[in-house]
């Protein structure tokens, strides 16, 4: 029998944000898979194992690209998913751990997708997404209401559109692009609405709850997040 992929959500940063499930789950699994940096650094393993004790599973670094260059990211993503498949094969089953929610912006539905496609039982373990932790963070409510819509985009799209769309705005993994993200807020007069959060749950967190009065220098790193609420006054019943 082949082993099961398990997509594993660790959370932000804050290992008390793994729920029961996940640690059950890394617990049961004797393969953990990880992404690691070209510095070796693997976030998403260091957060869990603050949570669970891993030392005696086989830990597996992946190695994934940033480019541009769609060729190249499936390229990683296949190199990756054979990699898992030899321990697959063995009947192992494996936990991928994956930043936030697997669900959300996750490299694991890439390679869920390539080994499904072969035959591999795949199952997702829910997490905290770093939106709602961001919003925990800063204390408020994410939404203005029950019939408050809510966008979530990249911070890498045209932001005209979404902006100007009704309800509250979450923009994620924004801070390569933040000079042109606070522009365009201040443009659509959401500036003074907008707050951000850079590497929440981490050691490293910062927090700009006031983007009018004090603003990141430049870029703020690939883990920011902007919460941008909903304009205008509540309607009266």
């Amino acid at each position: 029998m082949k082993g099961t992929l398990y997509g594993v959500s660790v959370g932000t940063g804050d290992p008390e944000l793994l729920t029961f499930k996940a640690m059950r789950i890394m617990r049961r699994c004797p393969v953990i898979a990880a992404p690691q940096t070209k510095s070796g650094e693997m976030l998403a393993l260091d957060i869990a194992r603050q949570a669970v004790d891993l030392s005696r599973k086989a830990i597996v670094p992946l190695h994934f690209t940033m480019s541009h260059d769609a060729a190249e990211r499936h390229k990683a993503h296949q190199a990756a998913a054979d990699i898992l498949k030899g321990y697959l094969d063995e009947g192992q089953d494996v936990a991928m751990l994956n930043l936030g929610d697997v669900s959300v912006y996750a490299t694991f539905g890439y390679l869920q997708a390539i080994l499904e496609e072969q035959g591999y039982p795949t199952a997702m373990v829910a997490g905290v997404p770093s939106f709602c932790a961001v919003a925990a963070r800063l204390n408020q409510p994410l939404t203005g209401g029950m019939d408050t819509p809510l966008t979530i985009a990249p911070g890498s799209i045209p932001l005209e559109e979404i902006l100007a769309a009704p309800g509250a705005k979450v923009l994620m993994k924004s801070g390569r692009q933040l000079p042109q993200v606070l522009e365009a807020l201040e443009k659509a007069d959401l500036l003074e609405q907008s707050a951000l959060v850079c590497n929440c749950g981490l050691p490293e967190e910062q927090v700009w709850d006031d983007l009018t009065r004090e603003q990141p220098e430049g870029s703020a790193g690939y883990f920011a997040t902007l919460l941008v609420k909903q304009s205008g006054k509540e309607p009266k019943p």
